[in-house]
């Protein structure tokens, strides 16, 4: 090992040891610390480039320009405007911002208004009353027109950006099973089967009974006065024969009809059960019969 090799070994480990602090490299490339810039690194000038997006075109901006200094838009003073307007495209020019041919239209434009207003007009265009600016007044009025009702449009609730669709999905096993309706058809057949029993209690031996519908009405609710379920059949008596099963359904049918109370059927084909509806609490006032 030669001595320079020597003495660049041994000065690191004596600057460690001194307790110097090494400056920090600006980059490592392939393991290689960098701690100055390279003398052939070149930037060129357009690597960053600027967008100014404040303006949507030469129009928005002499609009911006009017609104700024509260100045009438039927009475501009075009020579404020033009010298404002040409600071504007000379500092894009400064911050190096591709400038659109529209903008340096409208300066040509200005330019143009602004010399014929300046510059003596004959007198067969003086009695005429043409003014250079119509046109360009003309074009102001319908861009704001035009830009404010895109604002009032904008302003307006959009769906995915100020309103969003919420979806609630069931969860996973939780099924909701509707009981069916129970079907007048399906009442009679439950009657038809008590009316069946019913003969089989059936006697020759014949006996004035008096039956009262407001009575087997009282009867009926008071045992449904628990707030329970009680099978379509079991409010029947078969040994009252015939007629006592008829009041029985007719009871029934009033107080179905009047609301109080209301048919259940699990399942189609299934038994039909009988309860109170809710908040229903008629009274009822036994009447002798007839």
């Amino acid at each position: 090992m030669s001595e320079a090799e020597a003495t660049a070994a041994v000065e690191p480990d004596a600057s460690a040891a001194l307790g110097v602090q090494q400056e920090l490299p600006l980059a490592i490339v392939q393991g290689m610390p960098f701690l100055t810039l390279p003398q052939d690194l070149y930037i060129p000038p357009d690597a960053l480039e600027v967008f100014l997006e404040t303006f949507e075109g030469p129009l928005d901006l002499l609009l911006y320009l009017i609104r700024r200094q509260n100045l009438d838009i039927l009475d501009i003073p075009i020579a404020r405007i033009t010298d404002q307007y040409m600071e504007y495209v000379e500092l894009m020019r400064e911050l190096r911002l591709e400038l659109a041919a529209e903008y340096l239209l409208m300066a040509a434009m200005l330019a143009e208004i602004k010399s014929r207003m300046l510059l003596p007009r004959p007198q067969v265009d003086a009695e005429e009353g043409a003014d250079p600016r119509a046109d360009l007044i003309r074009r102001l009025q319908e861009y704001e027109r035009f830009k404010q009702a895109a604002a009032d449009l904008d302003a307006l609730p959009r769906l995915e950006r100020d309103h969003f669709v919420v979806e609630a999905g069931v969860p996973p096993g939780c099924i909701q099973r509707r009981p069916p309706d129970v079907d007048l058809r399906e009442v009679l057949l439950a009657l038809r089967e008590v009316l069946a029993r019913a003969e089989l209690f059936s006697s020759h031996r014949v006996e004035k009974e008096p039956l009262s519908l407001r009575e087997r009405m009282s009867q009926v609710l008071e045992r449904l006065h628990g707030g329970g379920f009680a099978r379509l059949t079991d409010l029947f008596d078969p040994s009252e024969g015939r007629p006592g099963v008829v009041v029985t359904f007719l009871a029934l049918l009033e107080l179905i009809k009047s609301s109080v109370l209301e048919l259940v059927q699990s399942e189609s084909f299934a038994p039909i059960h009988v309860k109170l509806r809710e908040r229903a609490s008629p009274e009822f006032h036994e009447q002798p019969a007839a």
